[in-house]
């Protein structure tokens, strides 16, 4: 993620900034990429702390108009929990505008969005004909801590979860394209393999031996469609990391160049490879004080091609070239 150019004043704003540092409200426009100082602000901005811009007073903005439901506020901490569950929307489709996906010179469907407080019963988060939902319960860090615990995975967060269920559906718009579906089952398998006995196949059996020799997750081994959706995931993960690191002004051997961008770069073994040696590096510096690594997998060569499979399709997809 970039880091931004204060409009009224000196220094930075960062991506989830609603005033400057002098207390002068900004808010974002993905259009520009850019903070203004100005109104018409989201409708949402009073309720969840949403920072973008909308089209017009009393309007949502281009993310919060994609939640089609919006969490029970009776339930308790849904407000909070959508909110951070709001931003971490807000994050993944700013990272995909890079790419061109969901911005208005991209001609195809946008994502429709249910962002579900849980009840008595968890919420099932997936995607279906277009169709996103999340549990905003998620943004609880203690109950993400131990639905992570008991799943046994290295990492789960609510930006997670969001970019895996949007790649869920970056693939359903991907496979109307006629050129898509058999690169796709020749990389990953076939993905009209019965989906509910593979995945109560992986739950009661567990992953396979050798899936580090051709997953990046043992989740991602249970479907093809898990293994798309994992894959794509991480690619989001390694290069906004890569581009944060960027922005942040930080530097390193393996950057190609003084303000390299990322998201532009065609090469994707040497964006891999330079994401990869950053993570690296700084899951050496949360060592250092205790933490968790910041990037806890291992790519292994057949992980690698995979990525280099979705970014070509996520590069170029939205336009359809």
């Amino acid at each position: 993620m970039r880091v931004f150019t204060n409009p009224v004043g000196s220094g930075s704003l960062w991506f989830d900034n609603l005033a400057t540092a002098d207390g002068t409200p900004v808010a974002y426009d993905p259009q520009a990429r850019a903070f203004l100082p100005m109104p018409p602000f989201c409708a949402n901005r009073e309720v969840i702390g949403c920072n973008w811009i909308a089209p017009e007073q009393g309007a949502f903005c281009r993310s919060c108009a994609m939640t089609a439901l919006a969490p029970d506020p009776a339930i308790p901490g849904a407000i909070p929990n959508w909110a951070q569950t709001e931003a971490a929307k807000r994050w993944a489709l700013d990272n995909l505008g890079r790419w061109h996906w969901f911005r208005p010179e991209d001609p195809g469907t946008r994502p429709v969005f249910h962002l579900l407080a849980e009840g008595p019963t968890p919420v099932l988060m997936g995607h279906v004909a277009g169709v996103v939902t999340i549990s905003v319960a998620e943004a609880d860090p203690v109950l993400r801590a131990t639905r992570r615990q008991a799943l046994d995975e290295p990492y789960r967060t609510m930006i997670g979860h969001m970019r895996h269920e949007i790649a869920h559906m970056l693939w359903w718009r991907l496979s109307l394209r006629a050129d898509f579906l058999d690169a796709f089952r020749a990389m990953f398998g076939d993905e009209r393999a019965d989906y509910p006995t593979a995945l109560q196949r992986h739950y009661h059996d567990g992953p396979p031996p050798d899936w580090r020799l051709r997953f990046l997750t043992s989740y991602a081994s249970a479907h093809p469609h898990e293994d798309w959706a994992e894959t794509a995931a991480h690619l989001l993960h390694l290069t906004d990391i890569t581009d944060s690191f960027v922005a942040a002004g930080l530097s390193s051997p393996e950057l190609p160049s003084p303000g390299w961008d990322p998201y532009s770069e065609p090469d994707a073994e040497r964006l891999i490879h330079v994401a990869a040696s950053l993570a690296m590096g700084v899951n050496h510096v949360n060592r250092s004080m205790g933490l968790s690594d910041l990037y806890p997998f291992v790519l292994s060569d057949a992980a690698r091609r995979k990525l280099a499979f979705v970014h070509d399709w996520l590069r170029r997809g939205a336009q359809g070239r």
